[in-house]
């Protein structure tokens, strides 16, 4: 289920809750009864209430014979049970929101495969919420999550730097974990509970060792919004390698990006309009880096013999592309596997950090300076 942000009311909702509302007005339109509990209970011969206690799983007892005979009746009558009513009868949450920035980025679908991979093996129901990096709005969806009683909330997205924004996040996460709620996080929040933490900073600084290593003394990056941590991390991480062979990277040399291909081409065309003489782009995600590949393409400017491009994260589109992209990896299905697994786990009473290493993937879009 994706969640959507209505434009007129603006309201977050579910798309698939307006799907079911039209399907009833088409089955009211056409004249079609739509079976209830009490139609079940009176099929079934028995109350209400040990109807709905077996359809909702009750953990009241209820005799076999009983059981089966309200089975019956709801397959006879093809009674759909209420979501919402369910959820109120049930001692547990089945559901799981998750809070990304656009599932549409390919890093994010990575990671939403391995979110979606432990959700189906415990039977949760997963309710993908985008953000599209609009603070106000991932402020929205944690309260919307919450009235739908999801069993736990995972900010899948990066952490923001705005202090504001932090401080009420935290307010309402800590609202929602009160009532019993998990809270799980992919990255660096300013969120004391269980995350995932993927090696941003290292892995940047594996990748400016490879710069160095191959020679490149003349290096533009084209990094991501300045107000994301993991901008902040990968940045970090590079110019600490630079630092260590002897390079400065200037900010005059670093344009901030949308994490998205056309900025990549955008950034990397201001990179090279103000300093013709690079040898080597590190885009600090692939996407960005295929941009600048488009672009460098586009000016008949060879790769890697004259301008080497690097990217981050290894999205499946890397190896790909023409030429293919060396970059440093993230295992981006598994940060989502494990972020999904320590939501779901209720049996830690501290926050856990699990850190996922980066590597250093070598491809042919990389080389040595020309001479």
């Amino acid at each position: 289920m994706t969640c959507t942000n209505h434009a007129a009311a603006k309201v977050p909702h579910c798309g698939t809750v307006a799907l079911a509302v039209n399907d009833a007005a088409d089955a009211t339109r056409e004249g079609t009864r739509v079976a209830t509990l009490s139609d079940v209970a009176r099929r079934a011969g028995v109350s209400p209430a040990t109807a709905s206690r077996v359809i909702n799983g009750s953990s009241k007892p209820v005799t076999d014979e009983l059981r089966e005979r309200v089975l019956q009746a709801v397959a006879e009558l093809q009674y759909v049970p209420n979501a919402h009513a369910q959820l109120l009868a049930r001692s547990h949450r089945g559901a799981v929101g998750v809070i990304v920035h656009d599932v549409s980025d390919p890093y994010f679908s990575e990671i939403t495969r391995g979110l979606q991979r432990v959700a189906t093996d415990q039977g949760r129901l997963l309710m993908i919420c985008n953000s599209y990096r609009d603070p106000d709005r991932e402020l929205e969806y944690v309260e919307l999550l919450r009235g739908q009683q999801v069993a736990a909330i995972i900010l899948a997205g990066s952490g923001y730097h705005d202090a504001d924004f932090t401080t009420l996040l935290n307010g309402k996460l800590a609202a929602y974990e009160a009532t019993g709620g998990r809270v799980a996080v992919i990255g660096r929040h300013e969120h004391s509970g269980d995350a995932v933490m993927p090696d941003n900073r290292d892995g940047a600084r594996l990748l400016g060792q490879e710069i160095c290593r191959l020679g490149h003394r003349r290096i533009g990056v084209v990094a991501g919004p300045r107000v994301l941590t993991t901008t902040t991390d990968r940045l970090t991480g590079l110019r600490e390698a630079l630092a260590e062979h002897g390079r400065q990277l200037p900010d005059q040399l670093v344009r901030y990006a949308d994490f998205d291909r056309d900025s990549g081409a955008e950034a990397t065309a201001a990179l090279l309009d103000a300093e013709p003489g690079l040898t080597a782009i590190a885009a600090l995600n692939d996407s960005m880096a295929i941009g600048a590949l488009s672009l460098l393409r586009s000016r008949a400017v060879a790769v890697p013999d004259q301008v080497s491009v690097f990217g981050f994260d290894d999205m499946p589109m890397a190896r790909d592309v023409t030429p293919a992209l060396t970059t440093i990896r993230l295992p981006l299905v598994e940060m989502g596997a494990r972020a999904m697994a320590l939501a779901l786990d209720g049996g830690s009473a501290g926050p856990r950090v699990e850190s996922l290493a980066a590597e250093l993937v070598r491809r042919d879009s990389s080389g040595p300076p020309p001479h």
